[in-house]
């Protein structure tokens, strides 16, 4: 385990989690916490390492240090330094972006608007695939409030991924979410999957995974009655796949 900064701010760090290998696949994860909390340890990430993937989980500034789109920002910083320093730990074979709630957001909005990866000379065809788990493909709720307006609203402008979904071309995805999750994240969930369809994506490399009988991020650490951590499984299954 290795921390690294990319920035001034006391919220602009990461830590690299490398398995035993010299050889690897990279996941950036981003964690959530409403853009207002949380922080990069999480327990699956060492059953990740341990599957032979390297992890870099990614710290951002948040509210109220933060404004919009600085979080998104330090999404796309994050991503960038590992696609720059990684391969001094070994041979990196593909890059992976994985978000989780607000930092699923986030990762939604590295994904579907060029310009936050565009500054560090970044495409969509430098990442592998993005697994989405629990995001809010409408404007987030916490930028809302930012803006003085009623955070139940279900807005799609500049600051919500779903406004920036279009006919281009994008890595596989996996997008995640309970079916007990927050207020209408399921129903918002459903139509990001329509309209990418509607844009005419090959579906069969943009998973859908149904959570069922869990409430919002509730699996995320959650092990099986083999003792495996269900969302680290997950993250496995899919970068295998893709």
């Amino acid at each position: 385990m290795e921390k690294f900064r990319y920035g001034d701010h006391k919220n602009q760090y990461g830590i690299v989690y490398l398995p035993d290998a010299d050889k690897f696949p990279v996941v950036v994860y981003l964690h959530g916490g409403g853009l207002v909390d949380g922080v990069p340890e999480h327990e699956f990430i060492d059953a990740l390492v341990r599957k032979g993937v390297a992890v870099v989980s990614g710290q951002y500034r948040m509210y109220p240090d933060a404004k919009y789109p600085e979080f998104i920002e330090d999404g796309a910083s994050v991503v960038a330094w590992a696609k720059e320093n990684m391969q001094k730990y070994g041979t990196v074979t593909d890059l992976f972006v994985v978000g989780t709630s607000a930092g699923a957001y986030i990762s939604m909005m590295l994904c579907f608007d060029k310009k936050y990866l565009g500054e560090h000379g970044i495409t969509n065809a430098d990442i592998s695939g993005y697994l989405h788990n629990a995001s809010q493909p409408t404007t987030h709720f916490n930028v809302l409030d930012e803006r003085g307006i009623d955070s139940r609203r279900a807005i799609i402008d500049e600051a919500a991924p779903l406004y920036h979904v279009c006919e281009k071309e994008y890595p596989p995805m996996e997008i995640v979410v309970a079916d007990n999750d927050m207020p209408c994240r399921y129903e918002q969930t459903k139509l990001l999957m329509a309209t990418l369809k509607d844009f005419g994506h090959d579906m069969s490399k943009i998973g859908f995974v149904l959570m069922e009988n869990y409430k919002h991020c509730e699996y995320k650490n959650i092990q099986d009655e083999n003792g495996n951590y269900i969302f680290a499984d997950m993250i496995y299954d899919f970068i295998t796949r893709s």
